[in-house]
């Protein structure tokens, strides 16, 4: 029998939550649109919509915040969030911004635009969008394993080398730089391994092709290789992800995933022609370098928690807690992306919903029930997301049917997944009842954060 897992750490300040009625929930599920972006925090109870930014800061943490020099220009909160960023990264320049998207449209609207093609694993939602409206290609490039949720291979979020290969020896010309997502969101939170690393460096490298990492789960992969990786057991996760870094020309980060923050980011890059144009573009946008769009508290809570998300009994801890979920919903008969990921679990909306086709969201539908029977906000990664029309007027669908469940890290507890279990498993048991969407308001650029949903 496994033991039983506990958090490497005590509570010190607590928030209620919020107990609805359904009728309640069904008020502001329709007020919203049936989009769960939409509902107010105060109508969850159990908020997984992401990961990102929910984190709950540790005394350390707190206690660099007091510490903020709110300086204009150079302040001492900047050097040592820019001295905790080069020990882990060893990246010449240090650009912080207020977000991962941020510097993704600094980074993109520098080297992107029409006729570009940008590779990666599988680009996240705002990655892609940020190219795509430069007028760039965002190219998923991920192995086959991925579109499978059963399958069992250990790093489903591996890049296909032999498609990379070819991709650079027919267009090497319009590839500004090659990308990577690690974790990759996108495929379930699935990791990459450290061999799959070094190979995409040597081709990029070897073409005299950039290679930037978008590093936002960084220690949680770095822990998958420790744990997943021959050879890699007696590494330190901190270990590992400096080298995982040191393959790379530069990454982007958002500082609300592995860093355990609310609010911050950075773009990290050896050139430093480039860096000099992204702090040109940062000042105009976001904020005078040394500072970029954050608070020097944000800085200072970002430069302690890179240290804290590498710490052993953590991420232990924090990849125990999402197996936990994953096991206990498979064993209710809710079929998950396996193995399960690192900052969420991903139900496969698909395989629960089989009456419902792609062109009718089953993700999204899924994701409504979740939150009008439990109160689980949760977000579709499917065809809402990422289906597409094509140019005579036919739907695209995803790759795959998708309802994320993340988990803010050293927010809920073991007692507070079981309950979220229970609510799915009932939600599961009568699925045959669940019916489609239809989209009654689609943006241009990322649908599922404003789009509006019907009833079909």
């Amino acid at each position: 029998m496994a033991p039983v897992i506990f958090e490497p750490f005590k509570i010190k300040v607590v928030e209620s939550l919020a107990l609805l009625t359904r009728e309640e929930r069904e008020r502001h599920l329709l007020a919203a649109g049936r989009n769960l972006f939409g509902v107010p925090a105060a109508a969850v109870t159990f908020d997984l919509l992401t990961d990102s930014g929910q984190a709950a800061m540790s005394t350390e943490q707190w206690s660099a915040v007091m510490h903020a020099d709110e300086s204009y220009a150079g302040s001492r909160s900047f050097a040592r969030f820019e001295s905790s960023v080069k020990d882990l990264c060893g990246y010449r320049n240090v650009i912080p911004a207020h977000q991962g998207r941020a510097a993704e449209r600094i980074l993109f609207s520098l080297v992107s635009g029409p006729g570009k093609v940008i590779p990666s694993n599988c680009h996240f939602d705002t990655t892609r969008a940020n190219i795509e409206y430069s007028g760039g290609e965002a190219l998923d490039l991920v192995i086959d394993e991925a579109s499978d949720p059963a399958s069992l291979h250990p790093f489903k979020g591996n890049i296909n080398l032999s498609k990379l290969e070819r991709l650079v020896r027919e267009r090497r010309a319009d590839i500004p730089l090659g990308m990577v997502t690690i974790t990759n969101n996108t495929a379930g939170g699935q990791p990459v391994s450290l061999e799959n690393l070094r190979g995409i460096s040597a081709i990029l490298r070897g073409a005299g092709i950039p290679f930037v990492i978008d590093a936002c789960r960084f220690a949680e992969n770095s822990w998958f290789i420790r744990e997943r990786e021959p050879g890699q057991q007696h590494r330190t996760p901190t270990e590992i992800a400096r080298e995982v870094f040191s393959l790379a020309d530069g990454c982007t980060v958002s500082g609300k995933k592995d860093a355990l923050v609310n609010m911050g980011g950075f773009l990290a890059l050896n050139d430093d022609e480039l860096a000099l144009k992204a702090r040109n573009l940062l000042i105009l946008t976001e904020g005078f370098p040394t500072y970029g769009g954050c608070s020097a508290r944000d800085l200072e809570a970002m430069a302690v928690g890179l240290r804290e998300s590498l710490e052993p009994s953590y991420l232990e801890y924090r990849i125990r807690s999402t197996a936990y979920l994953a096991d206990g919903l498979e064993r209710n008969g809710i079929r998950t992306v396996r193995p399960a990921g690192g900052h969420a679990v991903y139900i496969d909306a698909r395989a629960l919903l089989p009456h419902i086709p792609p062109g009718q969201y089953p993700g999204q539908a899924l994701a409504c029930e979740l939150y009008l029977h439990g109160g689980i906000r949760s977000c579709e990664i499917g065809s809402v997301m990422f289906g597409k029309l094509a140019r005579d007027g036919s739907f695209v669908a995803a790759r795959n049917e998708l309802v994320r469940l993340a988990i803010p890290r050293r927010v809920y507890t073991q007692s507070h997944v079981d309950r979220i279990i229970e609510l799915a498993a009932e939600v599961g048991a009568k699925a045959k009842e669940l019916r489609g969407l239809r989209m009654t308001y689609r943006p241009q650029y990322l649908p599922h954060f404003t789009g509006r949903f019907e009833p079909v």
